[in-house]
């Protein structure tokens, strides 16, 4: 008989190749069906997953409610710690979350508290009660609610701020706040016209007299003056043509005697104003003519120019930003603009107006404030951002950009930084010995 030939396997396997049997194939079945409950068990578990989450964030809503509810009973404790330490929850939450829902059930009963404290209250918890009512009516927005809330803390805060008596902190506070929770919750134009005429009747002090002296007054109370001037401005921002160009041709002569007060808040203050109210005049009456326009633009130059040895290098420098901006704005019509960032969108602060408003938010919201500019109808609709942009935040996270390009990107920002700033720094020379 012929000798049979071995087929050799590849890998150096030999033999017989064996049929498929029945074994086989319950085997395959077998892994067919354990592949099968290993993807069902992770879609389960990625369905737990989803469903824990959810419960876990409703926990935690539910127990940042209750420390909220625990802040509102402790603002009426017989402890002024406890209090302040209410307060201070109170405004920290209110600054970094949008708490509408949870706030208009007890916005009477905040308000109560804060009206307490406002009036029951001394030094500290005054002013933390005065930011509280403020970051209360950018909560609630304008509208009936937030003008009920002002209705009842207007008094309390005339009163106040008038009173010479009266803790000076308290009175800077009542100050600063008045004048925001105006411009939110105000309905009535005269009764904002009123307000105005308030701290005019502060911040006019510390005109120099047209006879050259200055007015003896510390700087506790100059720091007074100053938010009352911020806030008189700030409200300029919502007036009508005809009273602008009244307050122009009250207020415009004598608002650069301010430029001579000693403290540079107060300086600075004043050349913003002057600015605000130039760009505002003008745009009422684009031939507006200014008599003394040009002894003030020489005024500003100086200031923006300003090497006095006796002023610290840090006021200083910020104030020669300050007027150069101010200097193009009384002499060209022109402003700085700076663009805000926050999530996927931008904000550009193009005008005088803009800025005074997004500072007077700013000064109560503070790292708060891109969160608000995204999410705070009320503050979207002042800036004409239109409605929130609902991102998803899985969405959100890819959309940033990584750790590594973000260093590349600084890196390269910071090296053209440079190389423009080297060309007008001074170039000194060595002199050797000859």
């Amino acid at each position: 008989m012929p000798r049979t030939k071995k087929r050799s396997g590849r890998g150096g396997q030999q033999g017989n190749v064996q049929p498929f049997s029945d074994e086989d194939s319950s085997v395959e079945t077998l892994s067919h069906c354990s592949s099968l409950s290993e993807r069902t068990s992770a879609a389960e578990e990625g369905g737990m997953d989803k469903l824990l989450s959810g419960e876990t964030e409703e926990m935690a809503e539910e127990d940042f409610q209750y420390k909220l509810k625990v802040y509102i009973d402790s603002t009426v404790d017989k402890s002024a710690k406890t209090r302040q330490g209410a307060l201070d929850g109170l405004k920290t939450a209110m600054a970094t979350k949008i708490l509408y829902e949870f706030i208009s059930e007890r916005r009477m009963t905040i308000t109560d508290s804060i009206e307490r404290c406002l009036k029951k209250g001394k030094g500290v918890e005054q002013c933390a009660a005065a930011s509280l009512a403020c970051l209360l009516c950018i909560q609630l927005g304008s509208g009936i609610e937030s003008e009920e809330v002002f209705k009842t803390l207007k008094p309390v805060f005339r009163t106040i701020h008038n009173d010479g008596a009266a803790n000076i902190q308290a009175r800077q506070a009542c100050a600063t706040s008045l004048g925001l929770c105006t411009l939110v919750a105000e309905d009535d134009i005269m009764d904002v016209y009123a307000t105005m005429e308030c701290f005019e009747s502060l911040f006019t002090h510390s005109y120099v007299r047209e006879d050259g002296s200055r007015p003896s007054v510390n700087p506790q109370t100059t720091q007074l003056h100053t938010n009352a001037l911020l806030s008189w401005a700030l409200l300029l921002t919502i007036c009508t043509g005809s009273h602008i160009r009244a307050i122009a041709q009250k207020h415009l002569a004598k608002l650069p005697r301010l430029l001579e007060n000693d403290d540079v808040n107060m300086r600075i203050a004043a050349g913003e104003t002057i600015a605000l109210l130039f760009e505002l005049i003008r745009d009422v009456d684009p031939e507006f003519d200014y008599d003394d326009w040009e002894q003030l633009c020489e005024q500003l130059n100086a200031l923006a120019t300003d090497c006095n040895k006796h002023r610290a290098k840090t006021d200083k420098r910020k104030q020669r930003s300050v007027f150069r901006d101010v200097l193009k704005a009384v002499e060209e019509g022109d402003f700085q603009s700076e663009t805000i960032r926050f999530a996927t969108e931008r904000m550009v602060i193009d005008s005088w107006v803009k800025k005074r408003t997004y500072d007077a938010f700013r000064e109560f919201v503070g790292s708060g404030m891109n969160y608000h500019l995204q999410a705070n109808e009320f503050i979207r609709d002042v800036f004409e951002l239109g409605p929130p942009m609902l991102i998803d935040s899985a969405a959100l996270k890819a959309m940033k950009s990584s750790r590594l390009e973000r260093h590349l990107y600084n890196a390269a920002a910071f090296k053209a930084r440079t190389k423009a700033r080297n060309k007008f720094r001074d170039k000194r020379v060595d002199v050797g010995e000859f």
